[in-house]
């Protein structure tokens, strides 16, 4: 079944360009590890909200953006082959944000609107 890593980050603004450098490193590895795409999303339109929000909960502070990724990969198998691996590389450690706020997770992907999904939702 595909599944999916999910992140949130606060990235200072003035690391945008670094940011994206590590992107492209990260883009190629985690392909190279099998991953079928990764996507980063810089923030361009994230309100606070009044319970809960990106902001919130990333404790974001002035002069961040947040961002928003995932990587889907073939199987959490796939996943978990590639995982220790990348997080073991020098390179992938290099970040340009507070990594202590970063917020991830893991994913069965339950639903894609283009394209069906590897097993049917509860299956898992």
């Amino acid at each position: 079944m595909t599944y999916v890593d999910g992140f949130l980050a606060p990235v200072p603004v003035e690391n945008r360009e670094a940011y994206y450098a590590l992107c492209q490193k990260a883009a190629a590895k985690f392909k190279a590890h099998g991953a079928l795409s990764y996507v980063e999303c810089w923030e361009e339109d994230v309100p606070d909200g009044k319970v809960t929000s990106f902001n919130m909960a990333l404790k974001k502070k002035g002069g961040e953006a947040v961002v928003f990724s995932w990587v889907v990969w073939p199987s959490k198998d796939a996943r978990n082959a590639a995982w220790g691996a990348l997080m073991n590389d020098p390179e992938m450690n290099e970040m340009p944000f507070d990594g202590a706020r970063m917020v991830y997770g893991g994913f069965d992907l339950l639903f894609a609107e283009n394209g069906p999904v590897a097993a049917t939702a509860g299956s898992a």
